[in-house]
């Protein structure tokens, strides 16, 4: 295991409560770390730097209390820094984890090396989001101490690589961190990402289904309603892959066959909260808000459970997956 011993220690899974853009919030976050799971959450989430100074603060008293009061360690928050060059607000909110002294971050959206020296300085652990072997080997260039690879299973935008392949490519290769990001359904998803050379799993879609979760109730619902030929693989709504539910864009009155294709991403306007606002390809449906995403693991989501529910139904999946493996 490359993750560090004092960190394993603090954690019942071996599990990242995935960072999702609009849902991931201080209460589903509070209530992944003390359950056992790192609890992460995109800066973006925030409409300011203001915002995520107030989140920082209240997650990390909440943690502390929480600690003191069991005298059990928690796990730590992880806060996902977009850092491409077109979001102006990376060195603020560079500047605002570090003052928080966060144990872990997830860059996404780009090189992670304009925040690596800082956040390596403080001590921080950086995982980096890389979609390919050729973007593994950039991280790893630039120093990181992980990698999240995003597979064909995540997601919101998506990975196209095989897992089972990727990991084993990359871990010909890098002896560091290796997070798998798609494709967990359950407990036993999470031993076999280990089996395969894994450190941690990325769980993001049944997060959402969480009663602690930012999403909205239609789509909570929408997510145990729906089954796996329901996500849909689409340019139409960000310009890059991105893995939606046709549900969700039925419902906003377009054709999930015949969708409009769009331009690239602009990370810019995607967390600039008036464009946040506009419209997507129909009048009043907004991509994120009104047609939303789901993963691969979209058909293990039965119900709506709390995260402390979740996470002892995944312990207890997990146990038992390891026990039979044990028994082979």
């Amino acid at each position: 295991m490359a993750l560090p011993v004092a960190l394993r220690g603090r954690l019942r899974l071996p599990l990242i409560a995935a960072p999702m853009f609009l849902v991931s919030g201080p209460a589903l976050v509070t209530a992944a770390c003390r359950a056992g799971v790192i609890g992460s959450f995109p800066t973006a989430n925030c409409r300011t730097v203001e915002e995520l100074d107030r989140w920082l603060a209240e997650i990390g008293g909440e943690l502390k209390r929480a600690a003191d009061r069991t005298g059990r360690p928690v796990a730590p928050l992880c806060p996902n820094l977009i850092v491409h060059r077109s979001n102006t607000r990376v060195p603020d909110d560079l500047a605002a984890v570090l003052r928080h002294k966060v144990e872990i971050v997830i860059t996404s959206v780009g090189s992670p090396e304009p925040v690596l020296k800082p956040l390596k300085d403080a001590g921080c652990l950086v995982l980096a989001d890389v979609a390919s072997v050729r973007h593994a080997e950039k991280a790893v260039a630039a120093g990181v101490d992980g990698l999240v690879l995003l597979t064909a299973g995540a997601g919101g935008q998506t990975g196209w690589v095989n897992p089972f392949a990727f990991v084993r490519a990359v871990r010909t290769f890098w002896d560091g961190i290796v997070v798998m990001a798609g494709g967990m359904a359950d407990g036993r998803a999470i031993a076999a990402a280990e089996l395969l050379g894994c450190d941690l799993a990325y769980m993001g879609t049944k997060f959402i289904a969480t009663r602690e979760s930012l999403a909205k109730d239609a789509y909570k619902e929408m997510l145990v309603d729906s089954r796996l030929d329901d996500v849909l693989l689409t340019r139409a709504f960000t310009g890059l892959e991105t893995n939606m539910l046709r549900p969700s864009i039925v419902a906003a009155g377009l054709d999930p066959d015949d969708l409009p294709a769009r331009g690239a991403i602009d990370v810019a306007k995607d967390i600039n909260v008036a464009e946040r606002e506009r419209t997507a390809s129909a009048p009043g449906a907004k991509r994120w808000k009104d047609i939303w995403s789901a993963g691969h693991s979209v058909s293990g989501v039965a119900d709506v459970p709390s995260v402390a529910e979740l996470v002892e139904r995944t312990a207890a999946e997990y146990a038992a997956a390891n026990g039979s493996m044990q028994g082979v």
